[in-house]
């Protein structure tokens, strides 16, 4: 009875032995398991500094961009009839098409004093006051070409270095907003167009 007690204590310890003996062991790795769900949004950054400021751009172009016009120009004038009650001087103007023809505004200036220093005297043309320019001129347009008729000779001519009796045309295309300023543009008041369109004589 003795050694069957002594047994089972020593039976029991063995098995304890075995036991921890395994658990110490280490077993092949198993397989991995699934991903675990997305983790909440993290909290957002701080604002960014500011960029250095670009480099302006360049200004941009006047209203008047559009606008052509001549230098003055030294017109012949040549008799339309023999018996010279009429007369006609030609200015070549390239640049005078349908566009402006039809919608545009033409206007022709003459310069009645000469091209001296303080010596300009601007008419708007059609001139109907013969003893402001010695005739009654009025201007006609076409393509690519400005007539002007007149009642007698009114040609450019030359005294000294000046030249006197100078013509020049401004065309105005239809696309461009003449009435833009507070105070619309008077194209008979050589002044205004002047400033306007920064003509130099």
């Amino acid at each position: 009875m003795r050694q069957k007690l002594f047994t089972i204590p020593c039976i029991f310890l063995l098995a304890i032995t075995l036991m921890l003996g395994s658990c110490a062991k280490d077993g092949p790795a198993g397989a991995q398991g699934p991903a675990g769900p997305a983790g909440p949004q993290g909290p957002a950054g701080g604002a960014g500094t500011n960029g250095a400021p670009g480099t302006p751009g360049a200004p941009g172009a006047p209203g008047s961009a559009n606008v052509i016009y001549s230098a003055w120009l030294n017109v012949s004038f040549t008799p339309l009839y023999t018996d010279s009650s009429a007369w006609i001087g030609v200015i070549n103007a390239p640049r005078l098409v349908d566009s402006i023809l039809n919608r545009g505004i033409m206007k022709v200036y003459l310069n009645a004093g000469s091209d001296s220093t303080g010596r300009q005297f601007i008419i708007p043309l059609p001139n109907y006051d013969p003893f402001v320019a010695q005739a009654i001129i009025n201007p006609y347009f076409s393509f690519q070409e400005i007539d002007l008729v007149a009642t007698d000779n009114v040609s450019s001519f030359k005294i000294g270095n000046y030249n006197h009796y100078q013509y020049r045309y401004v065309l105005v295309p239809g696309g461009v907003n003449t009435g833009r300023l507070a105070n619309p543009i008077d194209w008979n008041d050589y002044k205004q167009v002047k400033e306007y369109l920064g003509l130099k004589d």
